[in-house]
């Protein structure tokens, strides 16, 4: 693995690819406190129940941290997702990046993913309702949420997102993808500032890095603690709520085995990782968000959060920074990477 940019003082802003739009260099998901949904056959999808009361406290507290980059999607909760967030940014809206997701279909009432629609009308509709969920005027980072979608198909969602651009509905937009090859393809609107893609210390995405790298993209890290496996919180056969889509992972959910918790073999290369990322005074979970912006300067990772306390955790890992390039090396060696 090449790494390409090693710094080790603390820089706690990144740029969103070409669009000039400054983050933090953490952003934070707001998948979990969607809380409890689930597919037309019963699936979870969400990460079990939440508290809304708590949630609200947890995003105006990583706020007062210097969070200012919150990632959703019009689907975490069916909706709920952005609702809570919008309530929570309040008058500080405009202190903060909002980027959410379109391309589900969803019943905001029984909280179900029914379908996807990959149309250019669908994108307006689905635009005009997270507006209103999220209470703005505007989105800051509008994503394509069908990682698998038609690369012809999204050749006109991208169009269609330059249309939002020139009406000012949304400043840029990003494809949420593990495909290089489909990224590329978003990639060539002149908006285009970024691609959310899937990367932590046990899945590299060296691919998707350089990608970023050579056509100036940021990479929006989703799963930057593998699902919660780099809190070292989830033990092998520690059984998880029945709402959590963890305990019953679908087949793109790695790491985890339906009905027993984490599988033990990712739990051992957690435990063998544990000194080089709790180096410095790092908690695990800083040390794996520290992984990633020593892995790439295109890298904002946005981690989970439920409480105020994995809030303040989260954000604590700004103030120490990325990996040496020795911490880097021995995280390699006992990968065997």
């Amino acid at each position: 693995m090449e790494t390409t940019e090693i710094t080790q003082t603390p820089r706690t802003t990144r740029t969103l690819g070409r669009s000039g739009i400054e983050v933090s260099a953490l952003g934070f998901g707001c998948w979990a406190v969607g809380g409890e949904w689930q597919d037309a056959d019963g699936q979870p999808l969400g990460w079990g129940k939440v508290d809304d009361e708590e949630s609200v406290r947890a995003i105006r507290r990583a706020l007062d941290l210097g969070v200012t980059f919150f990632d959703t999607a019009d689907t975490y909760g069916a909706g709920h997702s952005e609702r809570v967030l919008g309530r929570a940014l309040g008058k500080r809206r405009a202190d903060v990046v909002v980027a959410t997701k379109w391309g589900n279909v969803f019943d905001e009432q029984t909280r179900t993913l029914t379908g996807a629609d990959d149309s250019p009308q669908y994108a307006r509709r689905a635009l005009t309702a997270s507006l209103r969920r999220l209470d703005t005027d505007h989105i800051d980072l509008y994503q394509l949420h069908l990682s698998d979608a038609d690369p012809e198909r999204a050749a006109e969602l991208r169009d269609i997102c330059e249309e939002f651009v020139r009406e000012g509905l949304i400043r840029a937009y990003a494809w949420s993808t593990d495909d290089p090859a489909r990224a590329a393809v978003f990639a060539r609107g002149e908006h285009c500032a970024a691609v959310q893609h899937r990367a932590n210390v046990l899945q590299d995405a060296p691919e998707m890095f350089a990608l970023c790298a050579r056509l100036g993209l940021a990479g929006v890290n989703r799963s930057p603690l593998a699902m919660g496996l780099l809190t070292g919180k989830r033990g092998a056969g520690q059984a998880l709520q029945a709402g959590d889509i963890r305990s019953r992972p679908p087949r793109w959910l790695e790491g985890f085995e339906g009905g027993s918790g984490a599988d033990p073999r990712w739990v051992a290369r957690v435990e063998a990782l544990k000194d080089v990322l709790t180096s410095d005074g790092r908690t695990l979970a800083q040390g794996s968000l520290a992984w990633l912006w020593a892995r790439s300067p295109h890298a904002v990772p946005i981690p989970g959060f439920r409480s105020v306390a994995q809030a303040e955790q989260n954000a604590g890992a700004l103030a120490k920074g990325p990996l040496t390039a020795d911490q880097m090396a021995e995280a390699e060696r006992i990968l065997g990477r």
